[in-house]
């Protein structure tokens, strides 16, 4: 049954892709940070090292393709700041894993949350300005 809801999930998460501007794209790669860093805290406190790996892997990378979609030469600050904040991050989510302490994930999580928030506010006639560069 597992096996079978993940298959579907995977269908899904491929299926919205395969129309997503890239703003929603965005949106779904924080969401997914999230969603693992929450999963990889759980699997810490509950003390199985496994998985804790695998979901903590799966954020760090994550947060890696983001910061890797970031446009240096036309992101200005922004992108600067950003690339800075996503590098802070990946080293947190890695000594979180190292050193099997939960505060840095609940830190990232939060910084997650407040730039997936901003990026969420912004207008739709926004959303497709990349697909036309």
């Amino acid at each position: 049954m597992r096996g079978s809801l993940q298959a579907y999930k995977k269908v899904s998460v491929n299926a919205q892709l395969a129309s997503a501007s890239p703003h929603r794209i965005i949106q779904m790669l924080y969401a997914g940070a999230i969603e693992r860093l929450i999963q990889g805290k759980a699997a810490m406190e509950q003390g199985n090292v496994a998985i804790k790996c695998e979901r903590l892997s799966k954020a760090l990378d994550i947060v890696l393709s983001l910061r890797d979609c970031l446009s240096m030469e036309d992101g200005g600050d922004i992108a600067k700041n950003l690339d800075s904040l996503y590098e802070f991050m990946a080293s947190e989510i890695t000594r979180a894993n190292a050193e099997n302490q939960t505060k840095p994930i609940d830190d990232v999580i939060g910084m997650l949350r407040e730039i997936k928030s901003a990026w969420d506010q912004i207008p739709a006639e926004y959303h497709h300005l990349s697909e036309a560069s």
